[in-house]
């Protein structure tokens, strides 16, 4: 036998064990069909086909994320804004991933596009910048329903950019500049109706007690002759000298 013919021999060998023998990796499976008829799913380690007449597809089961591109979306009070996302996602089932869709990872990334868009386009701009931990759940939890039937989990997704234009970013300011303004007119309200309620116990209390009334004239006497002034002019009022008087009356009844 030549050595030509002893190539070709072993080149043969070489191809036929190269389809028989294969190494999955532990995060690798392998489709495998049996003349195109889907058999059974195999993997890691070390599986044997049958050449010519069992074709295996291999499917990597490792989490997978992904870019989704900026999307123009138009919120429920029309304003009309740029979104992109990212989401986390990875195979489950592989039969499904490799029968029920061409390109798994494609017809993934065009229904989170499209998925991003719908969800969004349902809330309030306010709500996509105060909400986004809640609306990352609902666009999750809407692309895991439908990629089901694919054997695909969808694990996370994170919106990371809200982008607004210039003249929006203006109006936001305004308005939150607006908002301040309201908390501290109402603070400041709220100090003068506690300052209000409190002088008008202490005037209550000052009235209920003569000798109390007649204390804060004296305090005030004082604290007026501290000044520093050559003249005090200084009412005087009646309530002060009306114990006196009735002191005085009595002595005159007394010696009447």
């Amino acid at each position: 036998m030549s050595i030509p013919v002893i190539g070709i021999i072993l080149a043969i060998a070489l191809l036929i064990l190269m389809n028989t023998i294969k190494v999955m990796k532990e995060y690798e499976r392998a489709v495998v069909f049996f003349l195109g008829k889907f058999q059974t799913v195999k993997g890691p380690g070390l599986i044997i086909l049958i050449p010519f007449i069992q074709t295996m597809t291999k499917v990597d089961l490792r989490v997978v994320v992904m870019d989704v591109p900026t999307q123009d979306v138009i919120s429920r009070d029309n304003v009309s804004v740029k979104v992109n996302a990212v989401i986390y996602f990875r195979v489950v089932d592989p039969e499904k991933a490799v029968i029920k869709v061409a390109n798994a990872f494609e017809a993934t990334s065009q229904l989170s596009q499209t998925t991003l868009r719908s969800v969004l386009g349902q809330h309030e701009l306010d709500d996509m910048l105060a909400e986004r931990d809640k609306l990352n759940v609902d666009i999750q939890n809407l692309l895991d329903q439908r990629t089901e039937n694919w054997g695909i989990k969808v694990a996370n997704v994170e919106i990371k950019h809200i982008d607004l234009d210039e003249s929006m970013i203006r109006a936001i300011a305004q308005q939150a500049e607006a908002e301040r303004s309201r908390r501290a007119k109402i603070i400041n309200a709220e100090g003068e109706m506690q300052a209000a309620d409190r002088l008008a116990q202490a005037a209550r209390t000052l009235a209920s007690e003569e000798q109390a009334l007649q204390l804060r004239y004296l305090q005030t006497l004082k604290d007026v002759a501290g000044e520093k002034t050559n003249t005090i002019i200084f009412p005087l009022p009646l309530d002060l000298i009306k114990p006196f008087m009735e002191i005085s009356a009595k002595g005159k009844t007394r010696e009447s």
